[in-house]
C-alpha cells in the first residue's frame, strides 16, 4: 500500500473531520506495513506463485525469492532452501534460477525458497556472518508457514560450492527434527585441510582469510568451528553429495573426507562423482545430478 498524502489533500481541497480522520488512519496504517512497505499478502495455495525478494532480514543482501507449488498445504508441502556460491564474496541467488525451474518440475511437492545472504569483503561481513543469514532465512519461513501454506517439518537445505558449505554448516551444526536432508554440490567442508593442501594455496588461502578474517596460523579453532566435518554426529541429516574428479577449486578429496566421515557414524549418504569434470558441469551430467537430487529427497523426506 502506498499513501500519498500530498496528492489527497490538493484532490479533496474540502473536506470533512470524519474524511480527515479516515485519512490520517490510512497514513497510518501505511506506516504500520512491513518493512519492505507492502501489506501481508494472502496466496491462494491452490495455484502456483513466485515472489521475488522477499525481506528476510534488515540488510539490503537478506533477501530470497519464494517458489510455492499449486496445491500446497501445511501438512504436505515440503521446504528446500537453496543457497548460491561464489567462494563467500560473490555470486547471487539468480545462479540458481535455472535450477529451480528444473527442480520445481522434479519436486512438484517443494515450496524453493532461493536465499541471498551478506558476502565477505575487506573485513566486512565476515564469518559467521553468512551462516547466521541462513539461519535467519529459516526462522523467517518458519514464521510465515500458514501464509506460505508449508510444512516446516520437512525441511531440505543445499547449495553449491561456497553455498553448501553454508547449507551443510547450518544442517550439521544445528541439527534437528524438521531438517531431513542435506544437498552439497561440490562444497568445501574441512576448511583446515583445504587451507593446508590446496593445489594452488596462493588463490586458495586468501579467500578463506577474507571469509573468516584470519589465517589459519591465527586462529586454527576458528577454522575447525567453520567446517562442517566438526559436526558430524549420528544425528547429521542424510546428505548427498556431488563431485567433479578434476575440480580444482574445490579438491574432490573434501568430499571424498565428508563420506568417510558420514559412513563412520552410519549416516545415510550417496557420492556421484563425474570423471573429467571440474567446478561444475552441464548438458547430461546436470540433467543427472537435478534427477539423483529428486530420488534421494522422495527416499530420505516423507
Amino acid at each position: 500500500m502506498q499513501i500519498k498524502p500530498g496528492l489527497i489533500m490538493l484532490k479533496y481541497k474540502k473536506v470533512t473531520l470524519t474524511r480527515i480522520a479516515a485519512l490520517v488512519f490510512l497514513v497510518a496504517f501505511a506506516a504500520s506495513c512491513k518493512k519492505d512497505g507492502s501489506t501481508p499478502v494472502t496466496y491462494d495455495s491452490s495455484k502456483k506463485v513466485v515472489i521475488s525478494d522477499v525481506k528476510y532480514g534488515s540488510d539490503t543482501s537478506e533477501k530470497m525469492d519464494v517458489y510455492l507449488p499449486a496445491g500446497r498445504s501445511i501438512t504436505a508441502t515440503k521446504i528446500l532452501v537453496m543457497v548460491h556460491g561464489g567462494s563467500w564474496n560473490e555470486g547471487d541467488k539468480t545462479d540458481f534460477n535455472a535450477a529451480v525451474d528444473t527442480l520445481q518440475v522434479l519436486l512438484p511437492d517443494y515450496a524453493i525458497f532461493n536465499i541471498n545472504y551478506r558476502l565477505s569483503a575487506n573485513g566486512h561481513n565476515l564469518f559467521p556472518a553468512a551462516l547466521n543469514d541462513v539461519g535467519l532465512a529459516i526462522q523467517y519461513i518458519n514464521s510465515q508457514a500458514e501464509r506460505y501454506a508449508v510444512d516446516t517439518q520437512k525441511l531440505v537445505l543445499g547449495g553449491a560450492s561456497a553455498g553448501a558449505h553454508l547449507a551443510l554448516l547450518q544442517a550439521y551444526s544445528k541439527p534437528g527434527g524438521n531438517l531431513k536432508a542435506a544437498i552439497d554440490l561440490f562444497g568445501p567442508v574441512d576448511l583446515t585441510w583445504l587451507y593446508n593442501n590446496h593445489p594452488v594455496p596462493q588463490l586458495a588461502r586468501p579467500v578463506l582469510i577474507n571469509f573468516l578474517g584470519v589465517s589459519l596460523e591465527q586462529d586454527a579453532q576458528l577454522y575447525a568451528q567453520a567446517s562442517p566435518v566438526t559436526y558430524i554426529s549420528a544425528a547429521t541429516p542424510p546428505t548427498i553429495i556431488f563431485h567433479g574428479t578434476a575440480d580444482d577449486v574445490v579438491p574432490i578429496e573434501e568430499s571424498i573426507m565428508l563420506q568417510a566421515k558420514l559412513q563412520s557414524f552410519n549416516v545415510p549418504n550417496s557420492l556421484i562423482t563425474y570423471a573429467g569434470e571440474g567446478h561444475g558441469w552441464f548438458d547430461s551430467n546436470l540433467t543427472e545430478t537435478y534427477i539423483k537430487i529428486a530420488a534421494f529427497l522422495k527416499l530420505y523426506v516423507e
